[in-house]
């Protein structure tokens, strides 16, 4: 994939079992850590903007990495995704869903993975022509039965469940057919991470990347 070619939210959620929750609180690690998810399998790297370092690291990624596709997570705001594609990010997970947030990303050439936990919010995201979602918080709002409970109202919908995902259970989620990749964190542990042990995060992305859908 060229790195100018657009996306859709299915190339993302179809690229890979897992997309990596990342936190990064250091510039410096954002460029080995990227190298090592890619080397491991994964290429669509979720950087939240929970630091305020997330958008330098963005940008680092996009410059020095660019066979990965970084993506800003929790946007909550339409300067949020202004500023994340302006720092090279190529798509955008939020932990909700506002309709201002979803405009700003069309206008960006975003495509947006916008978190949902209830049918009203499935249906809110559907009125703006939205049907690959972020089912956020998942362990906490129903899991496995919330996901097989949609299966029959929102039929059409392909969620990336995220939130209490651990290795353990994602194959269990991964089997649901409303179900196209999950979210998580545990390939991308904090403490790999502030150590540099990146050849840790290589090997658990290279698992994540072999886990069936």
């Amino acid at each position: 994939m060229a790195v100018n070619t657009p996306l859709t939210s299915l190339d993302v959620m179809r690229d890979a079992p897992v997309i990596p929750v990342i936190v990064l609180h250091d510039v410096a690690h954002a460029v080995p850590l990227a190298r090592a998810l890619l080397a491991g399998g994964i290429r669509m790297l979720e950087v939240t903007l929970r630091t305020p370092q997330a958008l330098a690291c963005m940008e680092a990624i996009a410059r020095d990495v660019p066979d990965a596709v970084v993506g800003a997570g929790t946007m909550r705001s339409a300067a949020d995704v202004q500023a994340s594609a302006m720092a090279g990010a190529r798509f955008g997970v939020s932990p909700g869903y506002t309709s201002k947030v979803g405009q700003a990303c069309r206008d960006a050439g975003l495509p947006l993975l916008p978190g949902v936990a209830t049918g009203s919010e499935i249906m809110m995201a559907q009125e703006d022509g939205l049907t690959e979602l972020k089912f956020f918080p998942a362990m906490q709002a129903g899991g496995l039965a919330m996901l097989k409970a949609w299966q029959g109202p929102f039929g059409e919908t392909t969620f990336c469940p995220t939130g209490g995902i651990t290795s353990a259970n994602a194959p269990e989620f991964l089997a649901l057919s409303n179900v196209a990749c999950v979210g998580g964190s545990w390939i991308v542990p904090n403490d790999a991470i502030a150590s540099g042990d990146w050849g840790r995060i290589e090997t658990l992305a290279r698992a994540a990347s072999q886990l069936a859908r």
